[in-house]
Formats: structure tokens, C-alpha cells, sequence
């Protein structure tokens, strides 16, 4: 237990990845805190992108404001700290996240929820050649550059993409339509634009009905792509690409937006994963291994209901996700999900037209479109439009979240100390101590590592010693970017003076518990 501006902090809820799920998990919170926990977001992008949208976006009928969550209002509506990184690695042991660059951050409950990428990696020549369309937020800045070289290019162009998922499909039509319009725009000729989709299967789109698939190859083929069925991409070099039936395309652009892969260190952090690497879970979105470990949207394989990589499932988790990690939280039974067999599809086709799959059932026009759009901005606007909470003066600690012997701590409100009985014990301070490592110097006679009540440090002949000392109110809750600040701020002063910095002396507060 330990107390921090939100009172008292019994447990510490950490979610990795700001995806569909956990936005709907930080929404719950923000509407219905649970005193006593604390919440902390790690995501390598603090700016999330909705997938439903991405393809409207690139045909130009989205902006990106309109197309992303902004994590950091989200977060301050859900009070929970915002840590701008990425996980690396997992030690379920001493229950901490290992982050790409920061200390390691510990946690009581986890919940993963970081996406997918294509399956990339096994073609020779595709990551350096290619562009992923997953993770669709790096996809974004390499799609700009790509329009770039497009419109610098007033004659012939020749574009591909691999995969004839939906995703793959929806993509290329999208794209094809933005370029068609932004050459026009800029008196360019279109019918220098050539446009390949790879298929590895027999035909296209092979999740759906054989009618939806022939929806969209009348389409592909009105608009004059080239489709390659049956075809499998063995090798991706500069300027073009080569199938398994010994054929070879010259290309300029090459887009990937083949089936999912999964990053390793899930597996390597010892989590249960599938045979592709995805986290392995049961029906109450937990992990097989690891009962303190949550997980949703395409980085899991739930072992009951196995399911395509897609975002409306991810959507869908955030519920049930939220409801069990408030119930683990409450030490109260958790709840089992069971996501639909067949959800309904809505794929767009560059212009503002969509095609719709559910079941055996499909139908397209025009009218679709109008639906789409206004589910995926009711969607966003669930996030982004936050109401106004009013401050809840209800923080008492439910008795599910802590044991009595806490519980009964702080409610005696004991005064304490505010003087010297409120320092770190010895023990205590020496231990944390042991564990920093500053660069040594002859100049520090005694340092961190003498057990003195004052450092000594040796001024060499003909210099001066310069002090300064600084001071300002902690406005982040992250004390590690918020002590990369201060000793910025403090440094300033010092470069100010013309001096070098040789030491330095630091405060730390801790809350009691």
C-alpha cells in the first residue's frame, strides 16, 4: 500500500498498448473509478489510430484528428498516468514491464492489448522493400511519403499490394481512388497509375462468401486492376517483386497486407502463446498462464473462439475486458465472453461506396456508406468527446480491494511525524542507494556510497565552486520523466553561468505505506 495525490494506492492496473480495447477500459474508469487503484497506460503511440477509418483517411474523406484518439486526454479523464514507451519484455516473476527506455514498471494486474503486424518477416527483401499497412500508425507517415513520390512522378507508376484479405482489398481501392483524385487535381495524367493485388489463395477475400468476393472482383475489375490469384511472393527486391509461378512484376511501390504475426517477446517473457505466437487465452480474456495477466484484441487467440485478426473484435473486447479486470481488481468471479461467430463487414471501395457481409447475406450501395460512417463517428466519439465529471468525494476503499490490516490503517488517520522520524530508514536508504551507480571522480572525496551525514567534494586550484538550487511543483505523474525535467531545468542555470556541472544533490519524497 502506499498513498500518492490520489489517495491511497492499493493496486496498480497497467495496460500495455493504447488499442480498441483499452481505450474502452480507460473510458470505464474515468466514468467509474475504483479508489485504492491506480491506473498506468504504457503505448508506443500516444496517438491512436482507429482501423475502421484508415481506409477513408486514405481515400482522403477523413482527417487524421478525425481518424485518431488522443491517448493524453483520455488518460487525465481516467486519471491514469501516461508512460510514452514500449514494452519489450514481461518478468511475471517480480511482476514488472520491461520498457524500451525507461525503469521497469511493476504491476499487480496487466492487460495487453498492442495490435498485430503482416506477416513480413519469412519473404526475403519485403522489410526493406515494403511497406506494412500494419501497425497502422507507422503505416501513416510512409503513406504520405508514398503520395509524395506519386505526385513528383508524372509518368507511369506501377503499385502493388499483397494480400487480398479484406484489409488488402479495402486498402488498394482506397488508395487507387485518393491518387485518381489528387492527379486530377494537380493535371496529371491517371492512366499512368497501374495497380497489382497479390492474392496467395485461389481467390481473393477467402474469409467471405464466394458472393461477396465476386462483388469486389467486378469492381477490381472495372477499375482496371490487375489481380493475381494462387500467386505467393517469394522475393521482394528494389523495383519489384517475384511469385512462386517464376513470374516477375517491376513495381514502384509495394504495400503488405497479409495475414497477422505476433512480436516474440510475449513468448520469450514465458506468457503462454500459440504456435504463431499470440497470447493464448480463455473465454474470460485471461491468460492461460498467467492469472494476473489480461490480454485482448489481435495479439490474443482466445483458445474456444478462435477468430479472424480484426479490429470489430477488438471493439467488441473492451467490455467484457473492463468487466473482468474490475472483477480480478474486487477479487470477485469473472465473467465469460463469447465474441459473435460472424459480425457484420462493412468494406468500403475508395469512393462512398461500401459493400456488407453478414453471413451468406451481402448487399452493397451507396446509402451503406452513410451507415458506416456515422457508426465509426459515433465510435470515435465515445473517446474523444469526454463529458464533464464532477469531482466524486466518494473514496472509500471498497474491503474487496484490500485486506483488513490495510484497511484498518488508514483509517486511523494517525498523525506522524514530520521531522527527522519521517526519514527513510537506514537500512532502507542504503539498500536503495547500493543500486545507483554514478560515474566515479576523484574530485568527490565522499559520496553516495560512505555512509556520512554530507557529501564532500575536492574544488581543484584555480577554480570556484558555482551553487545553484532549484525548485518547482511536480506536473507529470511520472517520476522519471519529471526527474529528467528537473535535472534539465537545473542545468540550464548552471551552462547559464559559463560553469560545468562536476555534482549534484537531490530530495526525494516518498508517500508513507
Amino acid at each position: 500500500m502506499m498513498k500518492s495525490a490520489q489517495g491511497y494506492i492499493f493496486k496498480d492496473l497497467v495496460l500495455i498498448g493504447g488499442g480498441h480495447s483499452h481505450v474502452a477500459v480507460l473510458k470505464s474508469f474515468g466514468m467509474k473509478p475504483i479508489p485504492g487503484v491506480r491506473l498506468t497506460l504504457i503505448a508506443r503511440d500516444v496517438q491512436t489510430p482507429y482501423s475502421g477509418m484508415l481506409p477513408g483517411y486514405v481515400a482522403g474523406h477523413y482527417s487524421f484528428d478525425e481518424t485518431h484518439i488522443d491517448l493524453r486526454p483520455l488518460c487525465q479523464f481516467a486519471s491514469s498516468r501516461l508512460y510514452h514507451d514500449e514494452a519489450v519484455r514481461i518478468d511475471t516473476v517480480n511482476k514488472q514491464v520491461i520498457c524500451a527506455n525507461r525503469p521497469p514498471v511493476s504491476y499487480d494486474l496487466l492487460s495487453i492489448n498492442i495490435g498485430s503486424r503482416p506477416e513480413i518477416a519469412s519473404v526475403p527483401g519485403a522489410l526493406e522493400f515494403s511497406i506494412p499497412v500494419k501497425p497502422i500508425s507507422r503505416f501513416f507517415s510512409r503513406w504520405h511519403q508514398l503520395s509524395e513520390r506519386v505526385l513528383k512522378n508524372n509518368g507511369p507508376h506501377q503499385i502493388a499490394v499483397v494480400g487480398a484479405g479484406a484489409a488488402g482489398v479495402e486498402i488498394l481501392l482506397a488508395i487507387q481512388f485518393r491518387f485518381q483524385e489528387l492527379l486530377e487535381l494537380h493535371q496529371h495524367k491517371t492512366e499512368h497509375l497501374e495497380f497489382h493485388l497479390i492474392s496467395n489463395t485461389d481467390r481473393i477475400m477467402p474469409a467471405f462468401p464466394a458472393g461477396v468476393a465476386r462483388r469486389f472482383e467486378r469492381i477490381l475489375s472495372q477499375r482496371s486492376v490487375q489481380v493475381h490469384c494462387g500467386a505467393e511472393v517469394i522475393r521482394v527486391y528494389n523495383g519489384g517483386l517475384e511469385l512462386n509461378n517464376g513470374k516477375q512484376l517491376s513495381l514502384d511501390e509495394i504495400l503488405w497486407a497479409t495475414g497477422a504475426s505476433a512480436p516474440t517477446w510475449p513468448g520469450e517473457s514465458e506468457i503462454d502463446v500459440d504456435d504463431a505466437g499470440f497470447i493464448t487465452v480463455n473465454d474470460n480474456l485471461q491468460s492461460t498462464s498467467h492469472a494476473d495477466i489480461f490480454a485482448a484484441g489481435d495479439i490474443v487467440h482466445v483458445i474456444n473462439y478462435p477468430r479472424p485478426k480484426a479490429g470489430v473484435f477488438a471493439v467488441r473486447q473492451g467490455k467484457p475486458l473492463t468487466h473482468n479486470l474490475r472483477r480480478t481488481l474486487l477479487n470477485l468471479p469473472l465473467k465469460k465472453f463469447a465474441p459473435q461467430k460472424l459480425p457484420l463487414a462493412l468494406i468500403s471501395t475508395g469512393d462512398k461506396y461500401v459493400i456488407a457481409s453478414k453471413a451468406q447475406w451481402h448487399f452493397e450501395g451507396a446509402k451503406l456508406w452513410l451507415w458506416k460512417d456515422w457508426i465509426d463517428r459515433r465510435w470515435m466519439l465515445k473517446y474523444t468527446d469526454l463529458p464533464e465529471m464532477s469531482d466524486d468525494e466518494n473514496t472509500r476503499i471498497d474491503h474487496r480491494l484490500a485486506d483488513q490490516q490495510a484497511l484498518k490503517e488508514i483509517s486511523t488517520n494517525t498523525m506522524r511525524c514530520g521531522g527527522c522520524g519521517a526519514k527513510v530508514g537506514a537500512n532502507v536508504l542504503s539498500r536503495v542507494i547500493s543500486e545507483l551507480n554514478p560515474a566515479p571522480r576523484d574530485d568527490i572525496l565522499i559520496g553516495l556510497h560512505e555512509s556520512e551525514d554530507a557529501a564532500v567534494v575536492e574544488v581543484p586550484p584555480g577554480k570556484v565552486m558555482v551553487h545553484t538550487v532549484d525548485y518547482f511543483r511536480s506536473f507529470i505523474d511520472d517520476p522519471y520523466i519529471f526527474g529528467q525535467v528537473a535535472a534539465h531545468h537545473s542545468l540550464s542555470d548552471i551552462f547559464a553561468m559559463g560553469a560545468e556541472p562536476r555534482s549534484a544533490l537531490a530530495i526525494a519524497t516518498l508517500p508513507f505505506g
